[in-house]
């Protein structure tokens, strides 16, 4: 029995001598402990890349804003600029909008002019007429060329869209309502009214009531 339990007792010491696997798994943590640094690197690694390249597309946001920035005033400066200019060329379209008009009439003036001194110095009345005439035909030539229209109103029917009446005349010759008289003629712009013609209208003569026969009296 002594003899068995000896070799038993010789059996187990070994073993525990030889389990040695808890101080080897400890080395191996040890040295996975220093491995496991390698990720953390790498992860440091790759922020730090992040970062630089974060700062460099901000830094090109940053002058793309700037360049844009810039274009931006530019505009509004070219806007300011084209507004002023528009303001003038308005204000220079007002003022000079009649000088066309202006040098096609100062030649009737001309005209008018010779005509003046002609009544000075001849008594030819007949040729005062037909200088004024000629001068009259001229100007209407040249309202013409700008759109303006003379309309005569003179046997037309009343229109008051077109006519001003200023009085009403008793007459058999006519119509009623017809004008009959003109103190001015209508003046028209390409079509629109300028001014209406003044004008007298004709109206039925008033009937006179029939003389009654005397009573008595024989035929």
């Amino acid at each position: 029995m002594k003899k068995q339990e000896n070799d038993n007792l010789k059996i187990e010491i070994p073993a525990q001598e030889n389990n040695q696997e808890p101080e080897v798994s400890g080395v191996s943590e040890a040295e996975g402990g220093t491995t496991s640094s390698e990720p953390t690197t790498t992860n440091h690694l790759q922020i730090d890349a992040e970062i630089k390249r974060l700062n460099q597309c901000l830094e090109e946001k940053t002058k793309e804003a700037e360049t844009n920035y810039n274009k931006f005033l530019r505009v509004c400066a070219d806007l300011d600029n084209y507004k002023k200019r528009a303001e003038k060329e308005k204000g220079d379209l007002i003022s000079f909008s009649n000088e066309r008009l202006i040098k096609e009439l100062i030649p009737v003036v001309d005209n008018l002019e010779r005509a003046i001194n002609h009544i000075d110095d001849e008594s030819d009345f007949s040729a005062i007429q037909d200088g004024i005439k000629l001068v009259l035909d001229n100007l209407l030539t040249v309202l013409k060329k700008f759109g303006i229209g003379v309309v005569s109103a003179m046997g037309a029917k009343f229109d008051p869209t077109k006519h001003e009446a200023v009085n009403q005349e008793e007459t058999s010759e006519c119509e009623p309502g017809t004008v009959i008289k003109e103190f001015h003629k209508g003046y028209y712009l390409n079509g629109r009214l300028l001014r209406p013609a003044m004008v007298v209208i004709s109206k039925l003569p008033e009937t006179l009531p029939e003389m009654e026969e005397a009573p008595g009296r024989e035929d």
